[in-house]
């Protein structure tokens, strides 16, 4: 079971990096490109904008889930100065609970949000209502690695590896 777990883990991971760092080339190379055609040209690259947005949002997305992943997310650490490292342990798995939560929430709230865009959407717009799906599969993927932290524990996770 732990070997199967480690091998999706493991296929995800290199998932995320290679949509990732895909999304940055692709970035980079568009935002080169508009500058040339715009310099040069006296022209842009049509959609390039909107096109680069939705890049940023990928790699955002699945930059995210590869901090997650490696438990280098952003934390809010106000009460960890004073609460004593065994009460934290404690705490631990309950706070990845709720976290798990308030991202599964987000998960429905941004799927909801893509079902009115692409209902109500032009269909000469509809391309970008597509790329908008990595909203709802960014929060979804960050609650897979919340949960994943909560049945396995991040001590678990690493000993995995």
């Amino acid at each position: 079971m732990k070997r199967r777990i480690r091998r999706l883990l493991d296929l995800l991971h290199l998932f995320e990096t290679a949509v990732a760092g895909l999304a940055l080339l692709l970035l980079v190379g568009l935002v080169m490109g508009q500058i040339v055609a715009r310099n040069f040209f006296d022209t842009g690259i049509p959609g390039a904008d909107v096109l680069s947005r939705h890049l940023l949002l990928y790699i955002l997305f699945f930059g995210a889930a590869l901090a997650t992943d490696a438990d280098r997310h952003i934390r809010i650490d106000l009460l960890t100065a004073w609460l004593p490292s065994r009460l934290l342990d404690r705490l631990y798995r309950p706070l990845l609970a709720v976290g798990a939560c308030v991202l599964a929430l987000l998960t429905h709230a941004a799927w909801r949000f893509w079902l009115d865009s692409w209902e109500y959407s032009q269909p000469q717009e509809r391309w970008t209502v597509l790329l908008d799906l990595v909203i709802p599969f960014g929060f979804g993927l960050l609650t897979f690695h919340f949960l994943m932290d909560l049945v396995l524990g991040t001590a678990a996770r690493r000993s995995m590896q």
